[in-house]
């Protein structure tokens, strides 16, 4: 089944769908009030995101781990995921915001 990547207006969905219609049927179930702004059928069938492009580049601790460890502590609080990990890790807050916003995508 082919991977598609979808954009809505606030939103990139990543999904298997059988073709564009069922994968425009994923976002505007998820996302009923959303535009589609594009809808690409991906090459391959497997999605990687760079650490780098999310700006998470310090090696000295694995963002994830400190990330989904602050976001148990926060119960799964968005906002207060994002505080304790700035504190914890005395990033800025956009950095903060990717780290906890990309753990709470995969399930953290």
């Amino acid at each position: 089944m082919p991977l598609f990547e979808i954009e809505t207006d606030a939103h990139i969905i990543i999904t298997w769908a059988e073709n564009e219609d069922n994968a425009s049927s994923v976002a505007n179930k998820c996302y009923p009030t959303e535009g589609i702004l594009r809808l690409t059928k991906r090459p391959r069938d497997s999605w990687v995101i760079s650490k780098g492009v999310l700006g998470i580049t310090d090696s000295r601790a694995d963002p994830c781990s400190v990330a989904r460890d602050c976001l148990a502590k926060a119960s799964g609080d968005k906002v207060h995921a994002i505080r304790l990990y700035m504190h914890e890790t005395g990033t800025d807050l956009e950095q903060a915001r990717k780290v906890i916003e990309s753990n709470m995508v995969m399930g953290w």
